[in-house]
């Protein structure tokens, strides 16, 4: 209790003595009315000075000179509140009850009767008039516990004057004055309250214009980087390709030719690489590729849409990159869409991307296994050898894989293993596959079908399936060693 009470009385310390500097702000509309509540205290603060020095000299019958500087004092104290609230009221507060002090004394004196219903205190009306604007302009610009400390300052002093000090003979004004000092306090405080509100609103409002301003420039450059990736870097791929394989359909080519064509190849390597760095910069949201496989949002966005082709070169990738990686192909290979063969190629590059960042020294398997309905794709790799270091990257490889496989209607479903491994399984039906539109599975996005069941082996595979099994929807999951086609890779806790 002891210590609550050297706290309470340390902060009402503290906020009496705060001096700080605290400007009244000048109006902001309109213009020419900005300097105009200084003008109107100012005047008010001379108009009170006259009249309290009249109050004190004549009608109090206090000595003259002590009423003149009381009143010169709380004048000051009302110029003072438009810079330094905190001692202006102090200022105000002390020399309004040295006066009323001074009146006290003439008016217990045997004499005071000639006072009766005559005089008003301990408040005069001039010196309640100012008081209350002191406070009112305290109020707008300090805390509200220490504009209700100031409040709660002067009621108990009005109550020390009038309820036990007293006089033979006046007016009271103490109530009228705490009434009327709560009302003041409470209006500026709850002035202060709606203007700090509108000030963060305005302030909540910038930051949303801000962030929508962001976001637009961001869908502008992603949208900009997408058509150089989709039309100019596939076209300059091909130019490429053409240049290198022209001099071969010339029988006897000659050197210029050769040449030529050379250069031509040259130039587009070089406008190639450029690209990519344009594109690099246009999407600098994205994640850096430190293993070269160009996995996930990272991937290099001049490159031509890939396909299954190209998934040896990106196993060998992926070996030089120090894991043991083995590939397996089961069905009949009938012709696929290039939106499914794509994302087939993007989901087994992101997570050959994952288990080097996150597996390092496992061993890791590839297997395609083609239906008359669809591709199934699955990447296991076995639990990693050592700790992983921190990746670089923004962990949005695992949406980016459930984006492409929603986006085709088929279904994925990543699983940690029994042993501590990881396996990302995907479902594509085949679609049509004279469709041309080899960028459907570049971007696009949907609301992807997501089963994660920790501690599985492996996913069940039915044959002539169109979709993975849920592992919610069965009872336990079936042993990849047990479905056809499988390995039982997911079940061992070490295949090496």
């Amino acid at each position: 209790m002891g210590q609550r009470i050297r706290q309470v009385v340390r902060t009402l310390a503290e906020d009496g003595a705060n001096f700080a500097r605290l400007p009244l702000p000048p109006l902001s509309r309109p213009r020419w009315l900005r300097w105009f509540p200084h003008v109107v205290v100012i005047v008010a603060a001379v108009v009170a000075t006259l009249a309290n020095t009249e109050q004190m000299s004549t009608v109090s019958g206090a000595d003259a000179e002590l009423g003149v500087l009381t009143a010169l004092a709380q004048g000051i104290g009302m110029v003072l509140v438009l810079w330094r609230p905190v001692p202006a009221w102090w200022l105000s507060l002390v020399a309004t009850f040295v006066a009323a002090e001074a009146a006290r004394s003439g008016l217990s004196s045997p004499h005071a009767g000639r006072f009766e219903s005559e005089v008003a205190w301990p408040w005069g009306p001039p010196g309640l008039i100012a008081h209350a604007i002191v406070l009112f302009l305290l109020a707008l610009r300090v805390p509200t516990r220490v504009a209700m400390e100031a409040l709660a300052l002067t009621a108990l002093l009005t109550y020390v004057f009038q309820g036990l000090l007293g006089a033979v003979s006046y007016s009271s004004t103490g109530v009228l004055a705490v009434v009327v000092f709560a009302a003041v306090v409470l209006l500026g405080t709850a002035l202060r309250g709606r203007r700090e509100a509108r000030s963060q609103l305005v302030e909540q409002a910038s930051l949303t214009a801000e962030e929508r301003a962001r976001r637009t420039l961001l869908e502008e450059r992603t949208r900009i980087a997408r058509e150089l990736h989709d039309v100019v870097a596939h076209h300059m791929s091909v130019i490429s390709i053409q240049a290198q394989v022209a001099p071969h359909l010339v029988e006897n080519p000659s050197n210029e030719l050769k040449e030529n064509l050379e250069g031509i190849r040259q130039n587009a390597l070089e406008a190639l690489t450029e690209l990519r760095r344009v594109l690099g910069v246009l999407r600098s949201e994205n994640p850096e590729d430190p293993y070269g496989l160009g996995a996930g949002a990272g991937a290099s966005p001049g490159s031509p849409q890939p396909t299954l082709d190209r998934l040896e070169a990106l196993v060998e990738n992926t070996r030089a990159a120090g894991l043991e990686v083995t590939t397996e192909i089961t069905g009949e290979q009938l012709p696929l869409s290039p939106g499914v063969e794509l994302s087939a190629y993007r989901i087994i590059q992101e997570a050959l991307s994952n288990a080097l960042r996150h597996a390092p020294g496992s061993v890791v398997r590839v297997e395609l296994w083609h239906f008359p309905r669809g591709l199934q794709v699955r990447v296991i790799n076995s639990r990693p050898e050592r700790p992983a270091p921190p990746s670089p990257g923004a962990g949005h490889g695992l949406l980016g894989m459930r984006e492409r496989a929603a986006m085709l209607g088929g279904t994925l479903v990543t699983s940690e293993t029994s042993h501590g491994g990881f396996v990302v399984a995907a479902f594509l039906p085949r679609g049509d596959a004279s469709d041309a539109d080899g960028s459907a599975g570049g971007d696009s996005t949907g609301a992807a079908i997501v089963v994660k069941s920790v501690g599985t082996t492996a996913i069940t595979n039915p044959p002539d399936s169109t979709a993975i099994t849920n592992p919610r929807d069965s009872k336990a999951m079936t042993n990849a060693s047990d479905s056809p086609g499988s390995t039982g890779f997911a079940g061992e806790e070490n295949p090496r």
